[in-house]
Protein backbone atom coordinates (compact mmCIF):
# COMPACT_ATOMS: atom_id res chain seq x y z
CA UNK A 1 0.00 0.00 0.00
CA UNK A 2 3.03 2.26 0.52
CA UNK A 3 4.07 1.90 -2.83
CA UNK A 4 0.70 3.13 -3.94
CA UNK A 5 0.49 5.69 -2.29
CA UNK A 6 3.59 6.84 -3.48
CA UNK A 7 3.20 6.16 -6.98
CA UNK A 8 -0.30 8.44 -6.70
CA UNK A 9 1.84 11.45 -4.84
CA UNK A 10 4.03 10.97 -7.60
CA UNK A 11 1.74 11.52 -10.49
CA UNK A 12 -0.24 14.30 -8.62
CA UNK A 13 2.79 16.10 -8.32
CA UNK A 14 3.57 15.76 -11.50
CA UNK A 15 0.65 17.15 -12.39
CA UNK A 16 0.87 20.20 -10.60
CA UNK A 17 4.96 21.40 -12.26
CA UNK A 18 2.44 20.22 -15.60
CA UNK A 19 -0.07 22.68 -14.36
CA UNK A 20 2.08 25.15 -13.14
CA UNK A 21 4.36 25.13 -16.76
CA UNK A 22 0.96 25.89 -18.72
CA UNK A 23 0.27 28.62 -16.65
CA UNK A 24 3.61 30.14 -17.24
CA UNK A 25 2.56 29.59 -21.12
CA UNK A 26 5.80 27.28 -21.67
CA UNK A 27 5.72 24.49 -24.08
CA UNK A 28 9.24 22.61 -22.61
CA UNK A 29 10.67 22.07 -19.31
CA UNK A 30 10.80 18.38 -17.84
CA UNK A 31 10.50 19.22 -14.23
CA UNK A 32 8.08 17.33 -14.02
CA UNK A 33 9.80 14.44 -16.17
CA UNK A 34 11.27 12.94 -12.99
CA UNK A 35 8.13 12.79 -10.58
CA UNK A 36 6.43 10.93 -13.47
CA UNK A 37 8.72 8.24 -14.74
CA UNK A 38 9.12 7.34 -11.10
CA UNK A 39 5.14 7.03 -10.79
CA UNK A 40 5.22 4.72 -14.51
CA UNK A 41 7.82 2.23 -12.56
CA UNK A 42 5.95 2.16 -9.00
CA UNK A 43 2.76 1.64 -10.60
CA UNK A 44 4.20 -1.49 -12.55
CA UNK A 45 5.89 -2.64 -9.86
CA UNK A 46 2.45 -2.62 -7.76
CA UNK A 47 1.00 -5.19 -10.49
CA UNK A 48 3.90 -7.16 -10.73
CA UNK A 49 3.86 -7.72 -7.07
CA UNK A 50 0.38 -8.30 -6.92
CA UNK A 51 0.49 -10.78 -9.43
CA UNK A 52 3.64 -12.52 -8.13
CA UNK A 53 2.16 -12.99 -4.63
CA UNK A 54 -0.84 -14.05 -6.03
CA UNK A 55 0.54 -16.60 -8.67
CA UNK A 56 -0.84 -14.59 -11.63
CA UNK A 57 -2.18 -11.90 -13.52
CA UNK A 58 -5.66 -10.60 -13.29
CA UNK A 59 -8.08 -8.35 -15.62
CA UNK A 60 -10.93 -8.46 -13.57
CA UNK A 61 -12.34 -4.36 -13.98
CA UNK A 62 -10.42 -2.27 -11.74
CA UNK A 63 -6.99 -4.26 -12.88
CA UNK A 64 -7.56 -3.81 -16.23
CA UNK A 65 -8.32 -0.14 -15.99
CA UNK A 66 -5.28 0.24 -13.91
CA UNK A 67 -3.74 -1.09 -16.39
CA UNK A 68 -4.51 1.14 -19.11
CA UNK A 69 -4.12 4.04 -16.90
CA UNK A 70 -0.41 2.70 -16.50
CA UNK A 71 -0.29 2.62 -20.45
CA UNK A 72 -1.65 6.00 -20.77
CA UNK A 73 0.99 7.28 -18.40
CA UNK A 74 3.75 5.92 -19.98
CA UNK A 75 2.96 6.91 -23.57
CA UNK A 76 2.28 10.06 -22.16
CA UNK A 77 5.85 10.20 -20.25
CA UNK A 78 7.41 9.19 -23.29
CA UNK A 79 5.84 11.60 -25.60
CA UNK A 80 6.56 14.55 -23.38
CA UNK A 81 10.42 13.56 -22.66
CA UNK A 82 10.48 14.62 -26.35
CA UNK A 83 9.03 17.46 -25.98
CA UNK A 84 5.61 16.45 -27.18
CA UNK A 85 2.31 17.10 -25.72
CA UNK A 86 3.82 17.32 -22.13
CA UNK A 87 0.53 19.16 -21.79
CA UNK A 88 -1.58 15.42 -21.81
CA UNK A 89 -0.29 14.65 -18.24
CA UNK A 90 -2.34 17.30 -16.75
CA UNK A 91 -5.87 14.73 -18.03
CA UNK A 92 -3.42 11.64 -17.58
CA UNK A 93 -2.12 11.20 -14.40
CA UNK A 94 -4.58 12.17 -12.23
CA UNK A 95 -6.51 9.20 -14.62
CA UNK A 96 -3.62 6.81 -13.86
CA UNK A 97 -3.37 8.06 -10.08
CA UNK A 98 -7.59 7.34 -9.95
CA UNK A 99 -7.04 4.33 -11.42
CA UNK A 100 -4.06 2.80 -9.38
CA UNK A 101 -6.09 4.07 -6.30
CA UNK A 102 -9.03 1.89 -7.44
CA UNK A 103 -7.04 -1.21 -8.06
CA UNK A 104 -5.78 -1.15 -4.32
CA UNK A 105 -8.93 -0.49 -2.71
CA UNK A 106 -10.58 -2.71 -4.56
CA UNK A 107 -7.81 -5.54 -4.04
CA UNK A 108 -6.46 -8.66 -6.05
CA UNK A 109 -8.90 -11.07 -7.51
CA UNK A 110 -8.47 -14.44 -7.74
CA UNK A 111 -6.85 -15.11 -10.89
CA UNK A 112 -7.26 -18.54 -13.52
CA UNK A 113 -4.10 -19.52 -15.33
CA UNK A 114 -4.20 -18.65 -18.45
CA UNK A 115 -2.04 -19.81 -21.62
CA UNK A 116 -0.02 -17.45 -23.56
CA UNK A 117 -2.55 -17.61 -26.71
CA UNK A 118 -5.13 -16.10 -24.40
CA UNK A 119 -2.54 -13.28 -22.43
CA UNK A 120 -1.66 -12.67 -25.75
CA UNK A 121 -5.11 -11.44 -26.87
CA UNK A 122 -5.12 -9.67 -23.50
CA UNK A 123 -2.47 -7.56 -23.91
CA UNK A 124 -2.81 -6.42 -27.20
CA UNK A 125 -6.15 -5.30 -26.01
CA UNK A 126 -5.15 -3.41 -22.84
CA UNK A 127 -2.77 -1.77 -25.31
CA UNK A 128 -4.38 -0.80 -27.89
CA UNK A 129 -7.07 1.10 -25.41
CA UNK A 130 -4.15 2.57 -23.78
CA UNK A 131 -3.45 3.61 -27.27
CA UNK A 132 -6.17 4.82 -28.77
CA UNK A 133 -7.12 6.56 -25.55
CA UNK A 134 -4.20 8.79 -25.96
CA UNK A 135 -5.80 9.61 -29.60
CA UNK A 136 -8.62 10.33 -28.21
CA UNK A 137 -6.88 12.94 -25.54
CA UNK A 138 -5.60 14.37 -28.39
CA UNK A 139 -8.45 14.55 -30.83
CA UNK A 140 -10.21 16.39 -27.91
CA UNK A 141 -7.08 18.94 -27.47
CA UNK A 142 -6.77 19.45 -31.34
CA UNK A 143 -10.70 20.47 -31.05
CA UNK A 144 -9.97 22.89 -28.58
CA UNK A 145 -7.06 24.49 -30.31
CA UNK A 146 -9.10 24.93 -33.45
CA UNK A 147 -11.89 25.85 -31.85
CA UNK A 148 -9.79 28.53 -29.82
CA UNK A 149 -8.26 29.62 -33.00
CA UNK A 150 -11.30 30.04 -34.98
CA UNK A 151 -12.77 32.56 -32.49
CA UNK A 152 -9.62 34.64 -32.25
CA UNK A 153 -9.73 33.35 -28.23
CA UNK A 154 -5.80 33.51 -28.08
CA UNK A 155 -5.92 31.79 -24.54
CA UNK A 156 -2.30 31.46 -22.66
CA UNK A 157 -2.30 27.54 -22.42
CA UNK A 158 -2.45 27.51 -26.39
CA UNK A 159 1.30 28.80 -26.89
CA UNK A 160 2.25 25.32 -24.43
CA UNK A 161 0.75 22.81 -27.03
CA UNK A 162 2.24 22.27 -30.56
CA UNK A 163 1.64 23.94 -33.72
CA UNK A 164 -1.77 22.49 -35.27
CA UNK A 165 -0.46 20.44 -38.19
CA UNK A 166 2.03 18.62 -35.77
CA UNK A 167 -0.56 18.06 -33.07
CA UNK A 168 -2.94 16.54 -36.20
CA UNK A 169 -0.05 14.05 -37.57
CA UNK A 170 0.57 12.90 -33.60
CA UNK A 171 -3.00 12.34 -33.79
CA UNK A 172 -3.13 10.22 -36.90
CA UNK A 173 0.15 8.44 -35.85
CA UNK A 174 -1.18 7.53 -32.91
CA UNK A 175 -4.28 6.12 -34.02
CA UNK A 176 -2.52 4.00 -36.71
CA UNK A 177 -0.06 2.60 -33.80
CA UNK A 178 -3.75 1.90 -31.78
CA UNK A 179 -5.33 0.45 -35.06
CA UNK A 180 -2.63 -1.94 -35.75
CA UNK A 181 -2.89 -3.05 -31.80
CA UNK A 182 -6.69 -3.22 -32.41
CA UNK A 183 -6.33 -6.02 -35.18
CA UNK A 184 -3.99 -8.13 -33.63
CA UNK A 185 -6.48 -8.25 -30.75
CA UNK A 186 -9.44 -8.77 -32.67
CA UNK A 187 -7.48 -11.65 -35.03
CA UNK A 188 -5.92 -12.86 -31.75
CA UNK A 189 -9.44 -13.70 -30.19
CA UNK A 190 -10.74 -14.96 -33.60
CA UNK A 191 -8.00 -17.73 -33.49
CA UNK A 192 -7.66 -18.43 -29.64
CA UNK A 193 -11.14 -17.35 -27.84
CA UNK A 194 -13.51 -20.31 -27.97
CA UNK A 195 -17.13 -20.01 -27.33
CA UNK A 196 -18.01 -16.48 -27.21
CA UNK A 197 -21.92 -17.07 -26.92
CA UNK A 198 -20.87 -18.81 -23.34
CA UNK A 199 -18.01 -16.50 -22.38
CA UNK A 200 -21.00 -13.31 -23.12
CA UNK A 201 -18.15 -12.06 -25.32
CA UNK A 202 -20.50 -11.65 -28.71
CA UNK A 203 -21.74 -8.11 -27.54
CA UNK A 204 -17.71 -6.88 -26.96
CA UNK A 205 -16.63 -8.64 -30.44
CA UNK A 206 -19.28 -6.55 -32.17
CA UNK A 207 -18.67 -3.35 -30.79
CA UNK A 208 -15.05 -3.85 -31.21
CA UNK A 209 -15.34 -4.34 -34.48
CA UNK A 210 -17.28 -1.35 -35.30
CA UNK A 211 -14.77 0.32 -33.71
CA UNK A 212 -12.10 -1.07 -35.38
CA UNK A 213 -13.66 -0.29 -39.24
CA UNK A 214 -14.35 3.39 -37.63
CA UNK A 215 -11.12 3.83 -37.17
CA UNK A 216 -9.92 2.00 -40.16
CA UNK A 217 -12.12 4.02 -42.24
CA UNK A 218 -11.03 7.33 -40.33
CA UNK A 219 -7.27 6.37 -41.70
CA UNK A 220 -8.64 5.04 -45.37
CA UNK A 221 -10.18 9.03 -45.44
CA UNK A 222 -7.23 10.51 -44.20
CA UNK A 223 -5.05 8.97 -47.02
CA UNK A 224 -7.72 9.02 -49.78
CA UNK A 225 -9.60 11.95 -49.42
CA UNK A 226 -7.24 14.18 -46.91
CA UNK A 227 -9.86 14.22 -43.92
CA UNK A 228 -8.81 16.31 -40.60
CA UNK A 229 -10.28 18.92 -38.34
CA UNK A 230 -13.46 18.09 -37.13
CA UNK A 231 -14.30 14.95 -39.04
CA UNK A 232 -11.48 13.41 -37.80
CA UNK A 233 -12.59 14.28 -34.46
CA UNK A 234 -15.93 12.84 -34.31
CA UNK A 235 -14.94 9.56 -36.17
CA UNK A 236 -12.00 9.32 -33.37
CA UNK A 237 -14.40 10.05 -30.44
CA UNK A 238 -17.60 8.30 -31.55
CA UNK A 239 -14.85 4.86 -32.46
CA UNK A 240 -13.04 5.13 -28.91
CA UNK A 241 -16.62 5.66 -26.93
CA UNK A 242 -17.57 2.08 -28.96
CA UNK A 243 -14.43 0.29 -27.80
CA UNK A 244 -15.12 2.13 -24.27
CA UNK A 245 -18.51 0.53 -24.74
CA UNK A 246 -17.32 -3.35 -25.43
CA UNK A 247 -14.26 -3.41 -23.05
CA UNK A 248 -15.18 -1.76 -19.92
CA UNK A 249 -18.89 -1.07 -20.31
CA UNK A 250 -18.92 -5.26 -21.02
CA UNK A 251 -16.41 -6.27 -17.91
CA UNK A 252 -18.74 -3.48 -15.96
CA UNK A 253 -21.61 -5.16 -15.84
CA UNK A 254 -20.76 -8.58 -16.32
CA UNK A 255 -18.29 -8.23 -12.68
CA UNK A 256 -19.56 -6.13 -10.99
CA UNK A 257 -23.15 -5.84 -11.55
CA UNK A 258 -23.41 -9.88 -12.25
CA UNK A 259 -21.00 -10.95 -10.17
CA UNK A 260 -19.24 -12.75 -13.78
CA UNK A 261 -16.31 -14.04 -13.80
Amino acid sequence: MTIVLIAVVLYLVAFGLLVAQLHQEQRRGLRWLLPAALAVALHLATHALAWRQAGGADLHFFSALSLVGLGMAAMTTAYGATGRMAALGVVVFPIAAASLAAYAAYGHARTEALDWRLQLHAWCALLAYATLAIAALLAMTQWLQERALRRREFHGWLRALPPLVELESLLFRTITVGFILLTATLLTGLLFVENLLAQHLVHKTVLSVLSWLLFGGLLLGRRLRGWRGATAVRWTLTAMALLILAFFGSKFVLELLLGQA
